[in-house]
């Protein structure tokens, strides 16, 4: 495969980019720039490191150390499930719901994809399993955000509603159904649009980056399809886990609302 080189340079001229739109942000008085240098601070450095890792493990094939970084990558992605919503679960019962369910589907997709659909020799070649956990796991981790997100400012809004339906009989899931289908209907959005956009408005990312490093087109192709398949199937099922343990969570033992638990962050 013919592979251009990126120097330093060429990817400092790009960061040149960030800095204007961070500029930019100062003067607008848009009050992103400190987090979007942030954010681009933390992309280099995770990115760099995570290629050093990624070069270890395919020189040093071993189950446990890619199910080691596996386990890694669902514990962050569990705390950034968190730090992304505006009304969260307190303590450890926040953090559970979400990294629960994103190690239930993302990782349930991604064993599917490895052993029954991709089906290489080992099943855990890190060439295949660490990418595709992490596209499938990052889509998880957005859509369970913006399910929970909305399912818990919406429990806070619309408390007084959901009580009275308390009041008047209804259980607990019936009384936050609607607000439920809502959240869940918010964490899939996203990729919905995606699919439908894909080839048309945008390239995916994977496609791209095989297709510039020399990949056939159509090869290309058939794996984007199946990443999102699989980002899709996980993002749902994750989105659905999360939002209907979380409804669960946000009444106690006697069906009573218990927004006490809700905390800002």
């Amino acid at each position: 495969m013919n592979v251009i080189a990126l120097s330093p340079f060429d990817l400092g001229l790009t960061a040149l980019l960030v800095l204007l739109l961070a500029f930019l942000s100062w003067r607008l008085q848009l009050g992103m720039e400190r987090r979007l240098l942030v954010a681009a601070l933390r992309t280099t450095i995770q990115l760099m490191l995570i290629g050093l890792v990624l070069k270890v493990l395919f020189e040093h094939v071993q189950w446990w150390w890619v199910s080691l970084m596996a386990l890694i990558m669902l514990l962050v992605a569990g705390r950034e499930v968190m730090a992304r919503q505006q009304r969260r679960f307190a303590g450890w019962r926040g953090y559970g719901v979400g990294t629960s369910a994103m190690f239930v589907s993302s990782f349930t997709v991604t064993l599917l994809a490895l052993i029954v659909v991709i089906g290489n020799d080992p099943w855990y070649q890190p060439q295949y399993a660490i990418p595709l956990l992490g596209m499938v796991l990052g889509n998880t981790m957005n859509g369970i955000a913006l399910g929970m997100d909305r399912l818990t400012s919406g429990a806070w809004q619309q408390r007084t509603v959901i009580e009275a339906r308390l009041l008047l009989g209804q259980g607990a899931m019936e009384a936050v159904s609607d607000l439920r289908r809502e959240a869940m209907r918010v964490g899939m959005i996203p990729m919905i649009n995606s699919m439908a956009a894909a080839g048309v408005v945008s390239l995916p990312g994977m496609m791209t980056g095989q297709i510039l490093a020399g990949t056939p087109p159509l090869e290309a192709v058939k794996y984007q399809i199946l990443v999102m398949f699989l980002i899709t199937a996980g993002t749902g099922f994750g989105t659905m886990v999360a939002v209907w343990r979380g409804a669960r969570s946000l009444f106690d033992e006697r069906e009573r609302l218990r927004l006490e638990r809700l905390a800002n962050s």
